[in-house]
């Protein structure tokens, strides 16, 4: 599901043709589902697409479509949230971490400050020790997609998360992408910020250190949002591209839900 909403330009009365440049998104979801299923899941993307605090939307787009390859099974990363106090710490936890991975400095300026400008659609792929930019498509970036989780594994994971309180589609949602992004094996990490202006909770995958999340990562209120992947020198993009966004990925399996820890303890137990 696809909502978005038509962006009036005062510079010129004249519509551009490629309407894509005149929508701003409102509301995305995806999922792999059994065919009974699909009613239900339509209904409830339709709701959350009208009642979305982004805004009223224009237009709604549902796309179905048979999955015509085996899936491939992973197990979910596990998931932390880490203790942090302000946005500024967020940032500071945020470069920390990304540090720890091997991503240099520059690489990390480069993701953050894509994510401030806030106008890709997909995200930015960047080398972790160069900085380079390696989408294809600068505006567009790259979506991961087809993507889901089991009925046994669902249940486990929202019972471990709803421990914590944190029990949310959005949460769910984000850790399945997560987990799948991860799962290729030239990603180094990802880091995602919501550009929902009611949630300032972003996060940093990886597997090293599973999925952390980061309280405070962006101001209250604001607009801005994206993600980047960082990836190893030398990937084949066209690879990482098809797999992320072609390949039908499930998981099979729930990560563990740690709670919440302070950055110095996600450091000295990481995940492997």
């Amino acid at each position: 599901m696809r909502a978005s909403k038509e962006v009036k330009s005062q510079k010129s009365k004249v519509k551009s043709q490629n309407l894509k440049l005149n929508e701003t998104h409102i509301s995305g979801a995806e999922g792999i589902y059994k065919a009974p299923e699909i009613q239900g899941i339509v209904k409830k993307y339709i709701e959350r697409a009208l009642k979305h605090p982004k805004g009223k939307t224009d237009k709604i787009v549902i796309t179905i479509e048979a999955v015509k390859q085996r899936p491939k099974t992973i197990s979910a990363l596990p998931i932390v949230t880490v203790s942090c106090n302000g946005v500024s710490e967020g940032r500071e936890i945020s470069i920390a971490l990304l540090q720890s991975l091997g991503i240099s400095k520059s690489a990390i300026n480069i993701a953050f400050k894509l994510i401030r400008k806030g106008s890709m659609r997909g995200a930015a792929i960047i080398t972790s020790e160069k900085g380079n930019r390696l989408e294809p498509d600068r505006e567009r970036g790259v979506r991961a997609s087809r993507l889901g989780i089991n009925k046994s594994a669902l249940k486990v994971l929202s019972l471990r998360l709803s421990r914590h309180g944190i029990n949310t589609d959005t949460v769910k949602e984000a850790l399945i992408l997560a987990s799948k992004v991860a799962s290729f094996r030239d990603v180094v990490a990802e880091l995602c910020v919501s550009d929902d202006p009611d949630y300032s909770t972003g996060y940093i995958a990886s597997r090293e250190y599973g999925y952390v999340r980061i309280p405070h990562i962006k101001r209250q209120v604001s607009r801005s949002g994206g993600r980047a992947f960082f990836v190893k020198e030398g990937i084949n993009i066209e690879e990482m591209t098809r797999y992320l966004e072609r390949m039908p990925v499930i998981i099979g399996k729930a990560g563990l839900c740690k709670g919440i820890m302070s950055l110095d303890e996600i450091l000295n137990h990481p995940y492997q």
